[in-house]
């Protein structure tokens, strides 16, 4: 009898799993400074949230800025700013990334520091970030 019981946990280990549901990572890249490619990737984070959430599975999202994307986290710039703070209170899932190559660029030009949204996190470098995020098994889109 232990041998079937054991034998049968063992049988059912794999659905038990599987009824946790799966765990997806997407990487956002942004590198224009245009609303419309800002809110798409918005889009993109909310709705593909809301479809791993409905079927039970969760999704870790990283939204990388660099370049004139950059303006999408910049505080007194961004055209999304309250967006990107109301999903951070309602998604504790997502992260954006603004990359510090593009910040000192910006500030060598402009001979001031960049003052990000508070959402945002500072990654040395956009593109090294977007690599590390595809080599860590992050699913990768460009709206």
């Amino acid at each position: 009898m232990k041998r079937f019981a054991l034998a049968a946990a063992l049988a059912l280990a794999p659905l038990a799993a599987f009824a946790e549901g799966v765990a997806h990572k997407v990487a956002i890249h942004v590198d224009q400074n245009d609303p419309q490619v800002m809110n798409m990737a918005l889009n993109n984070a909310q709705n593909v949230a809301s479809y791993y959430e409905s079927k039970g599975d969760t999704v870790t999202i990283e939204m990388v800025t660099y370049g004139p994307g950059l303006n999408m986290l910049i505080a007194d710039k961004s055209p999304v700013a309250q967006r990107i703070s109301t999903m951070s209170l309602e998604m504790d899932n997502i992260t954006f990334a603004a990359c510090a190559n593009t910040m000192a660029g910006m500030k060598k030009k402009t001979g001031h520091d960049v003052v990000l949204m508070s959402e945002a996190v500072v990654v040395p470098s956009g593109v090294v970030r977007l690599i590390e995020l595809q080599e860590d098994g992050f699913a990768y889109i460009r709206p």
